[in-house]
């Protein structure tokens, strides 16, 4: 039996082993489509699935970036109602609608980073 590595490069670098499979062309054509979407070698893609790590896709990833300054330009725009609200209190809007809108950008932002929490893990 192989002496296991000592690190991560070690077992990166010490990968000449090649395995064999047999799939047919529809199951290639979806385990290499399937690797492309995830960002990964097809390697590097077989060997996380096999060892049941966690395949992230590369979109996912870039989704959550964005969710991110989403979330933040929410804030923004709440910090500007509510610097408004203060400045010009009851013109445009009643306090009451302001308020909801407020509430729902909270509401908005915590369901946004329960979304990114989920995407990450």
């Amino acid at each position: 039996m192989a002496k296991p590595a000592s690190t991560k490069e070690e077992a990166r670098s010490n990968r000449a082993r090649t395995m064999r499979f047999r799939v047919n062309a529809d199951e290639e054509d979806e385990i290499e489509s399937r690797a492309r979407r995830a960002g990964l070698s097809l390697s590097a893609y077989l060997r996380g699935v096999a060892l049941n790590h966690p395949i992230r896709s590369v979109y996912d990833l870039d989704a959550v970036s964005d969710l991110i300054k989403v979330n933040g330009d929410l804030g923004r725009v709440a910090g500007l109602l509510k610097l408004w609200l203060a400045e010009k209190p009851g013109q445009g809007a009643s306090r009451y609608e302001v308020d909801r809108m407020m509430a729902d950008f909270r509401m908005m932002q915590g369901q946004l980073t329960e979304i990114m929490g989920k995407a990450i893990k």
